[in-house]
């Protein structure tokens, strides 16, 4: 499929995730009409309307996810519709208010809109692994995960996981909405993300690089499963393009230890030094079999890790955030 010609809508653009979407959707020659709480925040768009073919195929919006209705404007004419708007916090004084509300409304919100609207073919969600690695009862380190794994809301709760919880319950009522509606709906479920910003302000993923090099937190966990911001932005793309995409897209890379990342690292701070650090709890399982079969057979290759940690690391320089 070809992107010119094709208008489609972005909502929440100037996160992370969904810049880098918007950058590959105006590299495709597509027209975008991407959302933002404000548009008059230059803070937020700058980085948006500097993009290449922002000035021709680039348009703003306003849009709110618990505002019903908002996100009407965006959407009227549009093929498809990429909902990457969310609240990521790790920490939350009222979960309900901060996280879940905005998570789950605000994706009905944006479905309803859908359903008033015939131009759209398609809808592709971002949900998050946090939606597929907390099942019950829990995974085991030789368990396989692939799409058909769900997080279970009682054991988000029971540990107070309130953000996994909202991504959880989020994309759980995406499911039930697109099947009662007959939405053709494809999610996504990134893992954790980095590689380098567009956006100006530090993304929460990104900030973990930052806190490793300025020594901030003294307990880390040893393991992660990295995936490269551009691999999950090509994937959301190409879950439009192809016609035969469907379901769930698990975007996960393989096991990284800290001392692969601390060897990273030490290129561009050599007197680092990680190793004393204290280990902390796995919130996120790691030692599980993963099966990314899926989101390969729409095209997409992953970047190697050891690339998205230069790459993430030379970005945060770039910016001076490190």
């Amino acid at each position: 499929m070809n992107g010119r010609g094709e208008v489609v809508c972005v909502t929440g653009a100037s996160g992370y995730i969904a810049s880098w979407i918007v950058k590959l959707l105006l590299l495709r020659g597509y027209t975008v009409r991407a959302t933002v709480r404000d548009p008059s925040d230059a803070k937020k768009t700058e980085h948006l309307l500097a993009l290449d073919g922002a000035n021709e195929r680039l348009k703003l919006f306003k849009g709110t996810l618990l505002e019903e209705g908002s996100f009407e404007q965006a959407i009227q004419g549009c093929d498809a519709v990429f909902h990457t708007a969310s609240p990521v916090s790790l920490t939350a004084v009222h979960p309900q208010i901060e996280l879940i509300d905005p998570a789950v409304k605000g994706t009905l919100n944006v479905l309803k809109t859908c359903t008033k609207v015939s131009s759209v073919k398609r809808v592709i969600v971002t949900s998050s692994m946090a939606a597929v690695l907390f099942p019950l009862p829990p995974l085991g380190p030789n368990d396989s995960v692939d799409e058909s794994c769900f997080s279970d809301p009682n054991a988000c709760i029971e540990k107070e996981l309130w953000y996994i919880l909202s991504k959880t319950l989020a994309e759980d009522a995406a499911w039930k909405f697109a099947k009662e509606n007959n939405i053709d709906l494809v999610v996504m479920n990134p893992g954790l993300v980095l590689g380098p910003l567009l956006q100006p302000s530090l993304n929460a993923t990104a900030n973990m690089i930052v806190q490793l090099i300025k020594s901030e937190n003294d307990c880390i966990p040893k393991n992660y499963r990295l995936v490269d911001v551009r691999d999950v932005a090509l994937a959301h793309v190409k879950a439009f393009e192809t016609p035969s995409a469907n379901g769930r897209y698990i975007i996960e890379g393989p096991i990284v230890t800290i001392n692969d990342i601390e060897k990273v690292l030490r290129e561009f701070f050599p007197d680092l030094n990680l190793v004393d650090k204290n280990e902390a709890s796995e919130l996120v399982p790691v030692f599980y079999k993963l099966c990314v079969e899926k989101v390969k057979g729409l095209g997409v290759e992953f970047i190697p890790t050891e690339a998205t940690l230069r790459d993430t690391i030379l970005s945060l320089k770039e910016k001076c955030f490190i």
